[in-house]
């Protein structure tokens, strides 16, 4: 029973990461008129060891959301970053190449590289840091499955 959950939920994070995709190629948006109302928000929680200065955040846009799912895409600019806790499990699509350091809560940071069309998952609830410590954007879209 377990491994069938399993291959529905791949099924489907696979049907709602390549619509996404598309999505995002034919430069299709999509939200509802009261996207803000309906929007369960990302908790944003300091980063650590950030003396002095606030590190800048990501740019964020909602790309499609309704009762099933929330497409984001996601602009880390050189030096942006965040510590937050995604309220849904999603998988993140990278668009351009580059580098994102990642630290989930009472982790040391861990860089990883990536290329463009690298997929990820990650579990909801989940509080971590994400940042791009590189020199160029980094674009991600993120499929949360609510």
């Amino acid at each position: 029973m377990m491994q069938g959950r399993s291959y529905v939920a791949g099924l489907l994070t696979g049907v709602v990461v390549t619509g996404a995709v598309a999505l995002v190629g034919m430069n299709v948006t999509a939200a509802p008129e009261h996207a803000a109302d309906a929007v369960a928000p990302v908790t944003m929680i300091a980063p650590a060891g950030q003396a002095g200065g606030k590190m800048p955040e990501p740019a964020v846009k909602v790309l499609l959301e309704n009762a099933q799912v929330r497409v984001r895409e996601v602009t880390f600019a050189p030096g942006s970053g965040d510590t937050h806790t995604h309220p849904w499990a999603h998988v993140g699509v990278i668009l351009t190449k580059g580098s994102l350091a990642f630290a989930d809560a009472g982790k040391a940071e861990e860089t990883v590289a990536f290329e463009a069309g690298s997929v990820g998952f990650r579990e909801a609830k989940v509080t971590h840091l994400a940042r791009n410590p590189g020199t160029a954007p980094m674009k991600v879209i993120e499929v949360e499955v609510k």
